[in-house]
């Protein structure tokens, strides 16, 4: 929703000039009060916003920032110019998109809009307890504003509160029953609270009324596993074929297709669809990364872990990060360890990330790390830890062990170390061309474009285990490896090590992790709601030779 603004936008911006409301808009889309006089100034600034809004609408993120910029220069606080930046900034730099946007709230405090995109850039930055709070105020101030009940309702289901989601979906349906993401929502919803029947049936609604049909197909497809070539799969192929299909939904139709395919066992067929789905995306920068690692490696030392000792961080032994490449089993692993009375399962946190982006510990400043880290003194590390640890505290009050299972904090163990000496890490460790060739046949977002590409996926595996076989070197007995192939074949006894891992009894309960009630947001919350099945072990091979740019760029990682 990056890209929304309000509507009336175009009726404001033809309206001619603005001035400074006596009482807060409602909407940022809504003409204010002419003066009797026109302002030359803001019928310029008005212009120069419609130009950025139709960059903005056109992926072009750069313009759009450099005309609200120039407005910005001249009229340091205009709201609507911070709230683009805030909107343009949104998934790309979410630190800033919030500054932006916060100024724009203390400009028009009672502009719900503004405060929908602050509660948004918020969940992008995992802070899910601002973020409902901004959403709900939002609809305080428009109490029918459909897109922010979805908002709420999705971050609801992201905080592990899907069961607050339900009636606010609901609600959303009434006003709105043709809503574009109201039926994937609740569908989404109803799925993470493991009533799968219920959000099928609320998908094939949305396909019934030609309600973001890609969206919806996708998500049904994942419902059930075909033995039998499904109705559905004509319905994609022919909206495939619709010229007026834009790339983000061809993406999610070809992954659909792709998904169908695969449970019937028509392989090639299934593969072209994937490849297709891959087609649009931003190609990576597999150089950059490797300078990220090389950098990471270099700094990272055992002589830093043994000068910082026990005088840098916090010893609580509440958090529990659970790392890996995305499809490692770090979903399958969290649901195990959360299924004990004492530990509490959080999904994937940013807020280490966060944490990381704030000290300037990121690929962008790879070539000043050292002084980065060297910045990080024993006063920084513990007031850094005892932040965490409130925010973790937020998530639950009472647990024993909070689980992050952030894959991607396996870039971050050498800043784990520092704040927690004594923090548990679950490093998952799968078949390597399974686990390349599962990020490949999921349509995830830019984030991981790393995967779009075979070639690249696999020499970003080979920076991934590098960089793993790095700090199993510098943190030795600190990371235990939890192997998918070893779980899937024998679950009970690799269950009670993993528990054993975090320094708890054994408990039953673990055994039936796939009966625990909460909240799954991942792409693998189908699968975790079923016992455990070892369908996914080589899987590849049923791709064999559509892989082989990935088989050689794994080189002797790949067990073939």
């Amino acid at each position: 929703m990056n890209n929304r603004l309000p509507p009336a936008w175009a009726k404001h911006i033809k309206s001619g000039p603005v001035s400074k409301p006596s009482a807060p808009a409602l909407r940022p889309g809504l003409p204010q009060a002419n003066p009797s006089k026109p302002d030359t100034r803001a019928q310029s600034d008005d212009l120069l916003l419609k130009q950025a809004y139709d960059h903005q609408q056109a992926k072009r993120p750069k313009q759009a920032q450099d005309l609200c910029l120039q407005v910005l220069a001249r009229t340091p606080n205009h709201p609507r110019a911070l709230y683009i930046m805030g909107t343009v900034c949104l998934g790309h730099d979410d630190e800033l998109a919030l500054q932006y946007l916060a100024r724009a709230v203390a400009e028009e405090p009672r502009n719900a809009y503004y405060h929908l995109s602050m509660g948004e850039a918020y969940v992008k930055v995992g802070e899910h307890s601002p973020a409902i709070e901004h959403m709900r105020y939002a609809l305080e101030l428009q109490p029918d504003l459909v897109v922010a009940l979805c908002a709420l309702g999705s971050t609801y289901v992201e905080s592990d509160k899907p069961d607050l989601a339900l009636p606010i979906y609901e609600k959303a349906l009434k006003i709105a029953p043709d809503h574009p993401e109201i039926r994937v929502g609740l569908a989404n919803a109803l799925s993470s609270v493991g009533r799968m029947d219920e959000a099928a049936a609320c998908l094939k609604q949305a396909i019934e009324r030609r309600i973001d049909l890609p969206g919806a197909y996708y998500h049904l497809v994942q419902t059930r596993k075909f033995t039998n070539e499904p109705p559905e799969l004509h319905s994609i192929l022919r909206e495939l074929g619709n010229a007026k299909l834009g790339p983000d939904g061809a993406r999610l139709l070809h992954h659909a297709a792709g998904k169908v395919l695969n449970d019937l066992k028509r392989y090639d067929e299934a593969f072209d669809h994937f490849r297709k789905g891959k087609r649009a995306s931003q190609p990576f920068d597999i150089d950059r990364y490797r300078r990220w690692v090389d950098a990471l490696i270099e700094v990272f030392t055992p002589g830093l872990f043994a000068a910082a000792g026990h005088s840098f961080g916090n010893p609580s032994e509440v958090p529990v990060f659970v790392v890996g490449m995305p499809r490692s089993g770090t979903t399958l692993t969290e649901q195990i360890l959360a299924s004990h009375p004492d530990v509490y399962g959080a999904g994937e946190l940013a807020k280490l990330g966060r944490v990381a982006n704030a000290i300037g510990l990121k690929p962008s400043l790879a070539g000043k790390l050292n002084g980065i880290v060297d910045s990080i003194t024993p006063e920084l590390s513990k007031t850094l830890a005892t932040e965490h640890l409130s925010y973790l505290a937020k998530r639950s009050a009472t647990a024993l062990r909070i689980v992050d299972k952030m894959p991607h904090n396996f870039e971050l163990i050498g800043l784990i170390g520092l704040l927690f000496p004594k923090a548990r890490i679950i490093h998952c460790r799968r078949d390597a061309v399974d686990n390349c060739v599962s990020c490949f046949v999921l349509p995830f977002n830019s984030y991981h474009s790393y995967s779009n590409d075979l070639r690249t996926l696999g020499l970003y595996y080979r920076e991934y285990d590098r960089l793993m076989r790095h700090w199993n070197e510098v943190l030795p007995g600190r990371i235990f490896e939890n192997r998918y192939e070893t779980l899937v074949d024998d679950q009970e006894a690799q269950s009670r090590r993993l528990i054993d891992c975090i320094g708890l009894p054994w408990d039953d309960a673990c055994l039936r992790f796939f009966d625990k009630e909460g909240s799954v947001t991942t792409p693998s919350r189908w699968q975790v709601r079923q016992p455990i099945y070892k369908t996914s072990v080589k899987r590849w091979k049923n791709y064999e030779n559509e892989i082989q740019p990935l088989i050689e760029a794994l080189g002797d990682l790949a067990d073939i």
